[in-house]
């Protein structure tokens, strides 16, 4: 199947002094697909994003985006795109429509094209109540709808999200969803950047997993729980003792373990076959064994196994820059 690819790198790199923020990098995104790169704080998503929004300039590699070269092209990608970060980029003391507003001219819109652009985006992002408060009464979803509705003034073929519902409630959270759901319904392509599994598993297309610096892993959410298990079998046993000669016995089969509650985790099928021959191999006398639960496999199960923490960690060679 040919497939048309929006962004395109190959050996992608970033350096801040002696520190590789992004190290080799090569991916690609399909046209009109959400795409999540996915991570813990310090791993080099934002540093990937700035770079690819051409605000930071690579040290090594190439890359093309919308069909532009990255380093030679910058004016070209730079029309074609729109980025929005971590934080809200507005002015406060001003209204959410004056905001919307005033992008709209900076963009070359005339006044009454701003002003209609304006009222477009307010009413699709249900700001349409709050349009003339200022923006510094807005709640934290409210903020973040109205950043992303900015980003939209000049309609964008790719637009870049860094950790876009960072700090948002559970119901704001599936607010930006929708909307990003939305987006792609459109025609946009979109760049996800996000620490949280769910989202990266709710939305994207395609996840590619990062950690200190390089892609460890990359394909669909179902590709990867494969990768880990279709399931696993969670048990939890009677002492340190028992768990440190069972882990032991079974080796590389334990595919999660936690030595302070004495849990382990292995592949399995479901079957209570395959489940009642572990607990006879592993616990004949029926006294070790204190409880096991059946789970289905996670992108958090993904990320411990590809990487030994979980994406809330930050990584040992995070700096101030990444």
């Amino acid at each position: 199947m040919n497939r048309t690819w929006t962004i395109e790198t190959d050996g992608l790199v970033k350096t801040f002094g002696n520190h590789r923020a992004v190290d080799g990098v090569d991916l690609r995104v399909a046209s009109g697909s959400i795409f999540a790169l996915l991570g813990p704080n310090g791993a080099g998503k934002t540093t990937m994003v700035r770079m690819l929004a051409t605000l930071l300039r690579p040290d090594g590699g190439t890359a093309r985006v919308a069909g532009f070269d990255l380093v030679r092209e910058q004016r070209e990608v730079r029309q074609r795109i729109s980025l929005t970060g971590q934080y809200a980029a507005l002015d406060e003391p001003q209204s959410g429509e004056e905001n919307l507003r005033m992008i709209g001219r900076l963009a070359g819109l005339s006044g009454s094209q701003a002003k209609q652009r304006a009222a477009e985006l307010l009413e699709r992002f249900d700001l349409v109540d709050a349009a003339r408060r200022q923006v510094a009464t807005y709640s934290g979803g409210m903020r973040r709808r109205l950043d992303l509705a900015a980003s939209l003034v000049v309609e964008p073929s790719i637009i870049f999200l860094d950790e876009p519902t960072t700090g948002l409630d559970p119901r704001s959270r599936q607010t930006m969803w929708r909307i990003i759901t939305d987006l792609v319904g459109a025609g946009v392509t979109v760049f996800l950047t996000t620490q949280y599994l769910e989202e990266a598993d709710q939305l994207a297309d395609r996840i590619a997993v990062i950690d200190r610096g390089r892609i460890v892993a990359e394909g669909t959410a179902t590709e990867l729980k494969q990768r880990v298990a279709g399931q696993r079998l969670e048990l939890t046993l009677s002492s340190r003792r028992a768990f440190d000669a069972i882990t032991q016995h079974l080796g590389e089969r334990v595919i999660l373990s936690d030595v302070e509650h004495c849990t382990f985790g292995v592949e399995t099928d479901g079957s209570a076959a395959q489940i009642r021959q572990l607990l006879d191999e592993i616990d004949p006398d029926a006294r070790e064994v204190l409880r096991f639960n059946v789970h289905r496999a996670t992108l958090d199960d993904v990320f411990l196994s590809l990487t030994g923490h979980a994406t809330g960690q930050q990584s040992e060679q995070e700096t101030a820059n990444v």
